[in-house]
């Protein structure tokens, strides 16, 4: 197939880009090359080609796509740090919200017969209290501007969708962690901050929970997704690990791996420290992914303890 990928430098994208390379595909990945961004997070190869143009530059990008005419397009390009909107909302609204736009309506004049796949959040829906999980029916209540952004980009898709007949499949997915991802997130900053000694921040009591999954099983979703068009087209699919972890489970975990496995001057649990909440800290997200299991067969092949042993290893190496 020809995929055309939108923000393949960057964290998940990457390791898409790494998945489905080795399997003959022609790649196209579009990047801004922002400061989450890294070019060496691709393994490249003949069959890949990187076009660093931004999603919100409509011209460029309409003609670098029409010229490609992708099977399918996987649109991983977002800002996506929550305390990042707080601090700076337009950007995530620009990138989020305009390009995704942008995207819509340069697709919408492909002429072959596309598949369009919209990579999005749970924290779309808003928070969970101790009970419950998110579904595919479950109302949207974005509370940062993070989540707002990402929600709007989810309504301009189903929009497009019912207006004009668009090809395309929405996926909301819990926490992804693993090789590539930027060391202003949790699971990295935490992996990272043990191995170099620096306090690791938890913010208000360490008690919000969220859903995990390793990288390489969302993308492997997304593959799935991808190949059984018939069944995924003009539908939403809400994907998640069963791995629920409180903030401060997550780093006791990790802290406790690192100190049994390498042998450190200090105590990495000493290296907690609790700070102030952020604004809007949604206490729960949980996602029931029995929809993608059912129709598509999907589990995934990592546990927790599986998936961070492999992204402690990737950090320790990238030191």
């Amino acid at each position: 197939m020809k995929l055309l990928i939108t923000g393949g430098y960057g964290f998940i994208g990457s390791n898409f880009i790494n998945l489905v390379s080795k399997m003959g595909h022609k790649i196209l990945n579009i990047d801004n090359v922002t400061y989450a961004a890294n070019r060496s997070n691709i393994n490249m190869a003949p069959n890949i080609k990187n076009v660093e143009i931004d999603i919100v530059e409509y011209n460029l990008l309409e003609k670098t796509i029409l010229d490609f005419q992708p099977d399918a397009v996987i649109h991983f390009a977002a800002e996506s740090h929550v305390d990042n909107s707080i601090e700076n909302p337009y950007v995530f609204l620009n990138t989020n919200i305009f390009g995704t736009y942008n995207l819509l309506q340069a697709c919408s004049k492909l002429t072959n017969d596309f598949h369009y796949i919209h990579i999005s959040t749970d924290e779309v829906f808003g928070e969970l209290d101790k009970e419950g999980f998110f579904t595919e029916k479950t109302s949207y209540d974005p509370k940062s501007p993070y989540s707002a952004s990402k929600a709007s980009s989810d309504h301009l898709v189903r929009a497009w969708v019912n207006t004009y007949d668009f090809p395309a499949t929405i996926v909301n997915c819990c926490n992804n962690y693993g090789p590539n991802q930027h060391k202003e997130k949790l699971i990295p900053k935490i992996i990272t901050h043990c191995l170099v000694g620096d306090d690791i921040p938890i913010y208000g009591t360490g008690e919000n929970i969220r859903d995990w999954i390793f990288v390489e099983d969302f993308c492997q979703a997304i593959l799935l997704i991808i190949n059984h068009k018939s069944v995924t087209l003009n539908n939403s699919f809400c994907i998640g690990a069963n791995e629920e972890l409180t903030n401060i489970e997550i780093t006791k975990k990790i802290c406790s791996t690192i100190n049994e496995n390498f042998n450190l001057k200090h105590n990495c649990l000493d290296l907690i420290k609790y700070v102030d909440d952020r604004p809007g800290h949604d206490f729960r997200y949980a996602i029931d992914a029995s929809k993608i299991r059912r129709d598509l067969s999907w589990k995934p092949d990592h546990t927790f303890e599986e998936g961070i042993e492999k992204t402690i290893n990737y950090y320790k190496d990238s030191l």
